[in-house]
């Protein structure tokens, strides 16, 4: 079978240095029929999992660990796969906004750059990217011609920088020095908002 992107769009609310947002977050998993993976756990357990079906998840993968992107992946571990869990990934530079979250609960696997993940007869390559976040990870589906960049980058440009634990020279150091690399067809499927490509985002920022 051919792995699919399926997607979903919840609402919710972004906390952090003391303000409050609401924000509309996608929800992207990939797989095919029996087996998926689930990136990003915004808002909703019960929209992530109507998204999932009755799919088997083997991971649940975090492009960083502000709270709009992994309140529910606790819950989700515990609801995925009938009961008996599935593991959480992030990459540990992520640990002091998760813990600004979650006080009770670790993630699964840390994350790395280059670390695969094998789902629905595809590759999904995790790139570290940091500046929006410092453990910031994108994943990369070259079969499928996308990439999930979470918040790292948009329909427009870079993500935002001026909250703790960001910082816009290293999140454009970032873009240039690993996402420019990617094919210019690359879709970039964003944790807010709509799709857009490596190449018109390229002639963007340069």
């Amino acid at each position: 079978m051919t792995a699919r992107i399926d997607h979903a769009v919840v609402s919710g609310t972004f906390s952090l240095d003391g303000e409050t947002h609401e924000v509309d977050n996608n929800i992207w998993v990939v797989g095919d029929e029996k087996e998926c993976v689930v990136i990003d756990a915004p808002h909703d357990v019960e929209a992530i999992m109507a998204v999932v079906g009755e799919r088997s998840v083997r991971a649940i993968l975090l492009t960083h660990a502000h709270d709009d992107h992994c309140r529910v992946a606790p819950a989700l571990r515990e609801r995925a796969n009938g009961g008996q869990g599935a593991p959480i990934m992030l990459h540990p530079a992520e640990k002091p906004l998760w813990e600004l979250t979650h006080t009770d609960h670790l993630w699964d696997v840390d994350l790395a750059d280059g670390f695969e993940v094998q789902v629905g007869g595809t590759t999904l390559r995790a790139i570290h990217t940091p500046g929006h976040a410092p453990g910031a990870v994108c994943f990369h589906a070259p079969a499928l011609g996308v990439v999930f960049t979470g918040d790292t980058l948009f329909q427009g440009g870079p993500g935002a920088t001026g909250r703790s634990f960001s910082d816009r020279p290293t999140l454009e150091a970032s873009i240039r020095a690993n996402l420019w690399q990617l094919p210019d067809d690359t879709v970039v499927h964003t944790g807010h908002g709509d799709d857009t490509t490596i190449g018109a985002e390229k002639a963007l920022l340069g």
